[in-house]
């Protein structure tokens, strides 16, 4: 079945990597079956449910595919996780802390800033072979990356920071190449990566952002590209600090060839400074979405990076796409002149809202997480009981196994929303569904 390969390892983890390692090498082809549990088992000399866990782990990092009685094998082609679908459905009723949405009492309106976008085009239209970034856009992005001591570059426009994403790794990765990502992570992100047939290598991270030493580890154990996100890391609410940032330039400089992707998604509604990494890998790629300041639906993202990264995604965009709609960037600008958002004051809604929400806990003896952002990061034992739990006492969060490879287990609360009034209320739940006292940190 397996041909000359023979999988190894006596632990779930050694399985699943000694069979991606045969996968990324080509050892293990496309489509090609793999052992029945039980059968792996006796050759290993192992509990078959330790098989079972080393599958179901190359089954969520897209490596694998399980078809019922026919088995399990390699993907014949890339494909999502469906992390999407590990996800609570919220009966009437019941209060919604899982979406990960920003407060729309928060966000601007936009009909106006459409409105005269929509004039702009109508006196000026956008024709084919016109230049795809809208002049002032341009300007006023580079303007606030260089104030944010973002290097020099050019400036790409994308439908969304997933997009910017996806376009810099196809620029430079090739199926079988890994990616370093943090964990717990973007879970959207940990879809992506398996999806463009790229494997990923998991990063601890704490409060002030991936650790340092397990950077070093990915990218000397032969990680071609690094993604890190600078602020509201998405689900703990890590933010970059000043020693951190410096710690990893330091090991980035010691790998000089890593291709290096910041996600700031957190612009506009952090007041935590920005300590950028870019600039000291050869590659790089640094990109800013509108999404949680503006609005998700407004789909858009200006990405900055070295010369050679920025001409092959725009290249590429121009075969696809070619532009993101002259519209939407123009009616974007008009929000930016008009101080559509102010950065300040929503940031310090969303952080009184974490930042209380954290006291309880805290007060209820629940460790909790949330240094910046919108959502608050809760260890727990007993993952699928937690969420079950608040469940029934009127709170829907999301399971933490959306947003993990192999971190331990833990809940994520998005407070965007949150009243002072709820505070109590959903700590008190929180208390009693995690047993407190018996939660793990997630590093």
């Amino acid at each position: 079945m397996l041909g000359e390969y023979r999988i190894k390892g006596r632990r779930a983890a050694d399985i699943s990597a000694s069979i991606e390692q045969a996968v990324g090498a080509g050892a293990l082809q496309p489509g090609q079956p793999l052992p029945p549990m039980r059968e792996l088992a006796e050759q290993l000399g192992v509990n078959p449910n330790t098989v079972a866990a080393a599958y179901r782990t190359l089954r969520e990092r897209g490596v694998i595919e399980t078809d019922g009685r026919r088995g399990s094998r390699v993907r014949s082609k890339p494909a999502t996780t469906g992390r999407e679908f590990i996800r609570v459905e919220v009966p009437q009723g019941v209060r919604d802390a899982s979406a990960g949405n920003p407060d729309t009492a928060l966000l601007p309106p936009l009909a106006p800033a459409f409105a005269w976008a929509a004039a702009q085009g109508d006196s000026e239209p956008v024709l084919y072979g016109h230049e795809p970034v809208e002049p002032e856009l341009m300007r006023r992005a580079r303007a606030d990356l260089d104030a944010d001591g973002v290097p020099a570059g050019p400036v790409a426009v994308t439908s969304g920071s997933l997009d910017a994403i996806e376009r810099v790794l196809a620029a430079h990765l090739r199926p079988g190449d890994t990616v370093a990502v943090e964990d717990p992570g973007w879970g959207s992100l940990l879809d992506l990566v398996p999806a463009l047939g790229l494997r990923t290598v998991p990063v601890g991270l704490d409060d002030d952002g991936p650790l340092p030493d397990e950077v070093d580890r990915a990218l000397g154990s032969g990680a071609r590209a690094l993604i890190v996100t600078d602020r509201a890391q998405n689900p703990t609410g890590a933010a970059v600090s000043a020693p951190r940032a410096r710690a990893l330039r330091s090991v980035l400089r010691r790998h000089p060839q890593t291709l290096l992707v910041e996600d700031d998604h957190g612009h506009g509604i952090v007041d935590l400074p920005l300590h950028p990494l870019a600039g000291v890998t050869r590659h790089w790629a640094f990109v800013r979405s509108v999404a949680k300041a503006y609005g998700p639906d407004l789909r858009l993202a200006v990405l900055t990076g070295d010369d050679l990264t920025l001409d092959r995604v725009r290249g590429r965009q121009q075969l696809g796409p070619g532009w993101v709609s002259r519209i939407t960037q123009r009616a974007v600008v008009r929000l930016w002149a008009d101080g559509a958002v102010d950065a300040a004051a929503v940031a310090a809604a969303y952080g009184s809202r974490r930042d209380a929400l954290i006291a309880a806990l805290a007060e209820r003896g629940v460790e909790a997480r949330g240094r910046s952002g919108m959502n608050v990061w809760v260890p727990v034992v007993d993952e699928t009981g937690a969420v079950a739990r608040l469940l029934h006492a009127g709170w829907a969060v999301a399971p933490g196994a959306r947003f993990r490879l192999g971190s331990p287990p833990g809940i994520r609360i998005t407070v965007s929303t949150l009243t002072a009034g709820e505070v109590g209320l959903l700590a008190d739940a929180v208390a009693s569904a995690v047993r407190p006292g018996s939660a793990r940190g997630y590093v």
